[in-house]
């Protein structure tokens, strides 16, 4: 595990946390090949893509929109000494260098209320606006063989991303889960979360966890979707 003191981190970047670390053990836990060729989509410090490189992943290569994290990822790989690729790009950059036998993702899933805007963790109305299109992208990244793990909130929809990857041909399950207490961008946004456990039935277990008047943790889990080695 790395150390999270041990991390370089310029402002504006995503700090490595609970979802991080839940994400790194489950990578560790899922018995990735030797000599993986990885890809670490929305790499923030480039903790996952470090996680992926020590384990012994023969190509790795860590995506990410903003400039300040690619310069914290190559900042961190360059210190350690790891021959990781840190790229500037989205989708379209993964597709270019695809296919990968690993792709891992801590990908922005805040539902944002109105014109709540933080790059490093909002993720529009529903907190699917990153986690969709990478969904649908997915079963097409990877080989056949290949598996990714993709880490998210509970209030991002759980059945919703399962559904979505299945469709694509990929075979979709929960691997990780860890209930945690609501930090301060959560913790503001009770009332809204609230309002999106009681509209939606993406999450039966969302209305279940909580009381009807209080909302002060959320489960984050990891869901891992294999492409399977033949179709048809």
């Amino acid at each position: 595990m790395v150390r999270p003191d041990m991390l370089w981190r310029m402002p504006g970047v995503y700090r490595p946390q609970e979802d991080s670390w839940l994400l790194a053990q489950a990578y560790g836990s899922a018995g990735p090949p030797p000599g993986a060729k990885v890809l670490d989509f929305c790499t923030g410090t480039g903790i996952l893509a470090v996680t992926a490189a020590r384990a012994g992943a023969e190509s790795v290569t860590a995506l990410d929109i903003a400039p300040r994290a690619v310069f914290t990822a190559r900042l961190n790989a360059w210190s350690r000494r790891l021959p990781i690729r840190v790229l500037r790009g989205g989708l379209g950059v993964a597709h270019r260098l695809a296919p990968f036998d690993v792709i891992v993702s801590n990908p922005p899933y805040v539902p944002a209320p109105g014109g709540a805007y933080d790059p490093r963790w909002d993720a529009g109305p529903d907190g699917r606006s990153v986690v969709d299109p990478l969904c649908r992208e997915i079963p097409k990244l990877l080989r056949p063989g290949g598996f990714a793990l993709v880490v998210h909130s509970e209030f991002t929809g759980v059945d919703t991303t399962l559904e979505m990857l299945r469709a694509g041909g990929a075979k979709a399950t929960v691997v990780a889960r860890e209930r945690i207490p609501f930090g301060p961008v959560m913790r503001s946004r009770t009332e809204y979360l609230k309002q999106l456990r009681n509209d939606s039935a993406a999450d039966a277990s969302v209305l279940t966890v909580e009381n009807e008047t209080e909302i002060e943790t959320e489960e984050v889990v990891v869901i891992r979707a294999d492409r399977p080695e033949h179709t048809g």
